[in-house]
């Protein structure tokens, strides 16, 4: 497991993004984890994604890589 995602498995972040509309910025990403129930840990991951835009569900974990 990547050290970037925390103690959580990809499908952690995956499944509360299911729905979302790509492209997607960060600040969507953010929101619609929120609106999913996404718990603290999966917030903080997506937050220290790098900023920009997201095509698909694998380019956000690689950005939640990154982070």
């Amino acid at each position: 497991m990547s050290d970037g995602l925390q103690g959580h498995s990809p499908t952690d972040v995956t499944k509360h993004l299911k729905g979302i509309d790509f492209p997607a910025g960060k600040p969507d990403i953010l929101k619609h984890a929120k609106q999913q129930g996404a718990d603290q840990g999966v917030i903080e991951l997506i937050d220290k994604m790098p900023d920009g835009q997201y095509e698909t569900m694998a380019d956000v974990m690689k950005g939640v890589g990154k982070g």
